[in-house]
């Protein structure tokens, strides 16, 4: 298996070259490359399947797009530690310059980490994984962009030498290594330590959420609603009427009934004579009918929400939920939400490291994700009050001394 320096593939990539001719311009020694017999395992068939359900089903899309959106919140590098003045300003400026270059994308006028984040988590989120390399400048003098990589093509490989990421190409499998490429698995565990999707747990229950409104169509079809059934009843023959007469003098009436009906408009009333019946063709009980559709899919609805760790609120099903259970469960969420962004946050202080070191500066970085909301200001504010009442009944009371109602007051500023 090839050694193969992760620069020389994205640049191979990019200049449509076969990933061989990176290989021999590698100069590497060994050329042996470990071949698929096929295109067929089971990381890619999974993550194929998820964007397929993410793309296809409505309710799964509104899930992935409702995570990677809370997740994507405003965000900034901060300089850490010892830097000398006259640096700070310098640095602060190279990280900001970093982060608009992250988005590689075309249209990258439209880049930065406004547009990086949410097709980071997207990702995440969908296929379990998020990985790439880092790109050079070209004279190593700092960091050009980020290249992401699909991890569908990235296995894991466990030998005598241990274990390691291989890419998977069409001329055979690339050992990564180096310290230009990063991977993040979302929720790994030991069996899957490539990462988990947040839709491993909906394909089945969407695969009968689906089918359940396909049934509910055809059914619906079927019973042809608001379809109506004109019933003729055919005079008697008359005295002395011969039976050709009676057979024309039917067929007329009947040809005039269809006509009147056929030209009835929404706002005409049909007149016929008493041997005219009208009868509605549909289920017996159509409210009986359509609360039977909707319970069962709502409990489908529920079980995929369930399975993606969201509330039916979130995805816009009302099911009558109180405004405290709401706003619980939202607060639940964004602790998921920040326990997520804490790890991005160390891929891209991670990045930001990497160019402050390139650009000689002798310091570290840290990222921090802004999830205040406007909305809550109130409820920070209502609490805040309480607190500084707190104090002062306290003190008022006799209970805490002057010095420790001070220092007090000084921590909820």
């Amino acid at each position: 298996m090839d050694r193969l320096k992760s620069s020389e593939i994205i640049r191979a990539k990019k200049a449509s070259l076969p990933v061989e001719s990176a290989i021999s311009r590698s100069g590497s020694a060994t050329r042996r490359l470990v071949w698929s017999r096929d295109d067929y395992y089971p990381q890619k068939f999974r993550i194929e399947l998820y964007r397929f359900l993410r793309d296809n089903i409505p309710l799964l899309n509104a899930c992935i797009w409702t995570w990677s959106r809370l997740s994507s919140a405003p965000g900034r590098f901060e300089l850490i530690g010892n830097i000398p003045e006259m640096q700070q300003a310098e640095a602060q400026e190279y990280l900001e310059q970093l982060a608009l270059r992250l988005y590689t994308l075309q249209g990258r006028q439209m880049g930065g980490l406004e547009s990086f984040l949410p097709f980071f988590f997207s990702s995440l989120y969908t296929d379990g994984a998020f990985c790439g390399f880092v790109i050079m400048s070209p004279d190593c003098g700092g960091i050009d962009y980020f290249q992401p990589i699909d991890p569908s093509y990235i296995v894991r490989v466990s030998d005598k030498g241990g274990d390691y990421l291989v890419l998977k190409t069409e001329t055979g499998d690339i050992k990564i290594e180096g310290d230009d490429f990063y991977y993040f698995g979302l929720n790994t565990d030991i069996q899957k330590g490539l990462g988990n999707s947040i839709l491993s747990a909906v394909p089945f229950v969407a695969y009968i959420e689906q089918q359940l409104v396909d049934d509910m169509r055809r059914t619906s079809h079927n019973a042809g609603y608001h379809r109506l059934h004109v019933k003729i009843t055919p005079p008697e023959k008359m005295a002395g009427e011969t039976d050709e007469s009676f057979v024309g003098r039917i067929n007329e009436y009947f040809d005039e009934t269809v006509e009147m009906i056929k030209d009835c408009e929404p706002e005409d009333n049909p007149v016929t004579w008493d041997n005219v019946k009208v009868e509605y063709i549909g289920p017996t009980n159509i409210t009986g009918v359509g609360n039977t559709w909707f319970l069962n899919h709502r409990a489908m609805v529920e079980e995929i929400c369930s399975g993606t760790n969201l509330a039916p609120f979130m995805l816009g099903y009302s099911y009558g939920t109180t405004h405290n259970w709401a706003q619980f469960k939202y607060d639940l969420v964004m602790r998921q939400v920040i326990s997520v962004q804490r790890q991005t946050a160390r891929f891209l202080e991670w990045l930001g490291n990497m160019e402050l070191a390139l650009r000689n500066i002798v310091a570290r970085c840290r990222f921090s994700f802004d999830n205040t909301f406007t909305y809550l200001e109130s409820d920070r504010a209502e609490i805040g009050k309480t607190r500084v009442d707190n104090v002062i009944k306290l003190y008022t009371a006799g209970l805490i001394s002057k010095d420790t109602a001070v220092g007090a007051a000084g921590d909820l500023i």
